[in-house]
């Protein structure tokens, strides 16, 4: 249990707490009683959550501290903020929120590279994913729709910074598919291949 992890740990904790005020403030919206320190506090804990995300890195990387738990860990404290400001800002009131179409596509594309690369190690044996500029971009761009939403800005619609996470989110996974489909096409032109090296040694060995 490295230091590294333990800062992990305490991200994934933060999640519920976010959560459960992101929910009251919510709730007070629709009773007309907006209580902004609920908000306020849920604005705190969402960045103390995301500002630990680069420190348990740092730590990792500068102490020597990465290991096997970290790299389970990591993720799933990344994609468990963003699911749950996702999710709780789309079923909660604050003001404005979020279309049902913007978590369901999160959501769908993150199950099909899951099970896409589960398919692949299946059928080829291997998968190889390779990061993609599109992704990081969509990911950015997830966290900027959540930001304008919880930080109430008017300057511009919600509509536009969500519509355009959600098209780069398309995009990515979409460029994730087709990586996919020819990695497995790749896979099996391959195949032919070895299997007519395997016969031609076989041959060999007969004459001997």
């Amino acid at each position: 249990m490295t230091t590294a992890n333990k800062i992990t740990i305490v991200r994934i904790l933060l999640i519920p707490v976010f959560v459960m005020l992101a929910v009251y403030y919510g709730d007070s919206v629709g009773r007309g009683e907006r209580d902004e320190w609920l908000r306020l506090a849920a604005i705190l804990v969402f960045l103390t959550a995301a500002v630990s995300d680069g420190l348990d890195g740092y730590v990792a990387r500068h102490y020597n501290q990465r290991s096997k738990l970290g790299t389970i860990l990591d993720p799933i404290a990344d994609k468990g903020l963003l699911l749950a400001g996702l999710l709780t800002l789309t079923f909660s009131d604050w003001g404005h929120h979020f279309p049902l179409w913007f978590p369901v596509l999160v959501i769908t594309r993150d199950v099909v590279i899951v099970a896409g690369s589960f398919g692949l190690h299946y059928l080829n044996g291997e998968v190889r994913v390779r990061p993609r500029w599109t992704g990081k971009v969509a990911t950015v761009l997830q966290m900027i729709a959540l930001g304008w939403v919880m930080l109430q800005l008017r300057v511009v619609s919600p509509a536009w910074p969500v519509a355009l996470a959600g098209l780069f989110t398309f995009i990515s996974g979409a460029g994730y598919i087709l990586d996919g489909i020819r990695q497995l096409q790749h896979h099996e032109h391959a195949r032919p291949t070895e299997q007519t090296e395997v016969i031609d040694t076989l041959r060999d060995g007969k004459r001997v």
